[in-house]
């Protein structure tokens, strides 16, 4: 991290300070266990906790300074109205230190992988950075921009939200060159309200992109596509059936090994082997395209990037295990675009086919009639075992069996461990778990694939 002073920080979150206005910062946590000399403690408050009560101990281990909202007394203590907001405010003045692209990319369904895509493919040419984990809220993208060193050429950024408003206070931190939406689905419209709504809130990402950079948008989404001729910022379009930008041809299944495709931009082409399966896979590659077009990339840099790309962990991660199992633990999260999406890289699959799908949250009074479709689509497409998990998932089940499935109900993982999990021993299986992330589904792939190695 570059180093600033503690007279930096102060003015940065216009707090005030008794102590050496001089005193080097070299890091910065809002966790106690990472404290290390020359850092920067933040505080945070939670529902259920307060670091406040670890400034102490903070400066114990070797803390130059922490902030605090409350009536904490000592050196290089700085005093500030919300150490959250201070978070926030310090890592928009440390983003201001350096001059590097930066993209940040926001979406309903595929921001994660996109992410991982154009970092890859960046990362050809550039030192680059990305956002870890799902630090992509108001915590951890400023955390993510901390991570910028001296050395650091490009950084990706995601950004997550549930509310409107939250994207636009995390895009003016972030000050991207390239902002990126992926597509809008139906991911938080319990709180949005529609997709209108939803729209109008990844479209905050704008409001921090530059006077000259680039928006990258999907064309084949049908809201995003409502904004041709309606942006101030120069607009890079991507899709299948969009040809009016980037957009990819030839598409062909490799199996569970991953989709081919020909990739055209600006009147050159590429052919290109994406190591995931799934047509959607070719979105994100699309996006990632783009973004190594904008920032300069040869059409070389840009295959080898989409070509040696390595996804977040249980995101349709394959492992195949004894008597011809075969797992898709795509448990990281799940909406019913995403859920339809893997259900069609599930159908490609040899063999017999199981889905063992869960709670899908935030959609609100639009969840049973969401989850019951997500069911209905695939008993239709011949999945041959369903397996629905959860309160919501009833209305999966019922949809599943309305539409001729074999389907399967439990109320939790409990049950399901219980007296389901049998269900799964099936020889010459492909299985595809999916659901939203705090349905834990990882431990049902952590279960099957107990003992196993990759192959």
């Amino acid at each position: 991290m570059k180093s600033f002073t503690l007279g930096d920080a102060a003015r940065a979150v216009d707090g005030s300070f008794d102590g050496d206005e001089n005193a080097l910062i070299t890091s910065v946590c809002t966790d106690t266990r990472k404290i290390k000399a020359g850092c920067l403690f933040i505080p945070l408050k939670g529902e259920r906790f307060d670091a406040h009560d670890f400034i102490e101990q903070a400066f114990q281990k070797g803390a130059t300074a922490c902030f605090s909202h409350k009536k904490n007394t000592g050196k290089n203590i700085i005093h500030v109205k919300d150490t959250k907001k201070a978070l926030g405010d310090l890592a928009r003045f440390y983003r201001g230190l350096f001059d590097i692209k930066v993209c940040a990319i926001t979406g309903s369904v595929g921001k994660t992988t996109t992410k991982d895509m154009i970092f890859s493919v960046l990362s050809q040419k550039y030192h680059t950075i990305k956002t870890q984990g799902n630090f992509n809220n108001d915590i951890g993208l400023p955390l993510t921009v901390f991570d910028i060193e001296e050395d650091t050429q490009a950084a990706v950024i995601e950004m997550g939200m549930n509310n409107f408003g939250e994207i636009e206070y995390l895009t003016n931190i972030a000050r991207p060159d390239v902002a990126v939406i992926t597509n809008v689905g139906v991911s938080h419209i319990e709180n949005l309200g529609s997709r209108e709504g939803i729209l109008k809130a990844k479209c905050e990402i704008f409001d921090g992109l530059s006077k000259n950079g680039t928006a990258v948008i999907n064309g084949d989404n049908d809201m995003l596509s409502s904004l041709k001729g309606k942006l101030v910022h120069k607009t890079v379009w991507f899709g299948i059936n969009d040809k009016d930008g980037i957009y990819a041809k030839n598409i062909s299944a490799n199996g569970m090994s991953g989709v081919k495709c020909t990739i055209c931009i600006n009147g050159k082409s590429f052919d290109a082997d994406i190591n995931m399966p799934g047509e959607h896979m070719v979105l994100n590659a699309l996006a990632a395209a783009a973004v190594g077009d904008v920032f300069g990339l040869g059409i070389d840099e840009i295959k080898k990037g989409i070509e040696n790309f390595v996804p977040t962990g249980m995101r349709m991660e394959i492992k195949k295990c004894k008597n011809g199992i075969t797992v898709i633990n795509d448990a990281y999260n799940a909406n019913p675009v995403s859920t339809k999406a893997a259900l069609d890289v599930l159908c490609k699959a040899g063999g017999e086919k199981t889905a063992v799908l869960g709670d899908m949250f935030e959609l609100g009074s639009y969840g049973p009639k969401l989850h019951f479709e997500v069911g209905e689509y695939a008993a239709k497409k011949g999945i041959n075992d369903i397996i629905c998990i959860g309160a919501i998932s009833k209305n999966m089940y019922e949809g599943a069996v309305s539409a001729g499935g074999n389907a399967y109900y439990f109320k939790n993982l409990d049950a399901f461990f219980e007296k389901g999990i049998r269900l799964l021993e099936k020889p010459d299986t492909t299985i595809l778990i999916k659901a939203s992330h705090s349905m834990c589904f990882e431990k049902i792939a952590e279960k099957i694939t107990e003992g196993e190695e990759n192959k």
